[in-house]
């Protein structure tokens, strides 16, 4: 099955005073990911955010496994679970590795649905179509059911 993926270095600023990732991060870091999909994969649906285009989070989720540390290396991996209608949703994996970028151990599993939107002339917000380059490079990633 194939994944957009992420390599991330834990920093301490990510830890609570414990010494583990504060959870937020985990959500923080599949909106990084799911940027870097659009930056790659969909380039044209960046340039219509200044345009009108809102793309928002109206589900988001994480269950944790296991811990993450500072300099603790971190594979985000990212599926598509479909487009439907306006909506997309998005399964997320969290792999610790190793030193040699070998996956390690599953740390966390998440997911999220967003919406398409489009800024009306009046400031409304009316729901549109996933945008064609977006959807169709989801279904590169998509999970086989």
């Amino acid at each position: 099955m194939n994944s957009f993926n992420l390599n991330h270095i834990v920093s301490f600023e990510e830890t609570n005073l414990v010494g583990n990732v504060y959870y937020a991060n985990y959500v923080r870091w599949q909106g990084k990911c799911r940027e870097m999909f659009l930056k790659e994969y969909s380039p044209d649906v960046l340039k219509r955010l200044s345009e009108g285009l809102y793309l928002v989070t109206t589900k988001v989720s994480c269950e944790y496994l296991s811990e993450l540390f500072a300099f603790d290396r971190v594979q985000i991996r990212m599926y598509s679970g479909g487009a439907f209608h306006n909506k997309v949703k998005m399964k997320f994996e969290y792999w610790k590795m190793d030193e040699d970028s070998k996956l390690t151990e599953l740390v966390c599993r998440g997911e999220q649905e967003i919406a398409c939107l489009q800024k009306q002339d009046n400031g409304s917000l009316a729901p549109i179509a996933v945008p064609d380059t977006f959807n169709k490079a989801l279904k590169k990633f998509e999970v086989k059911k």
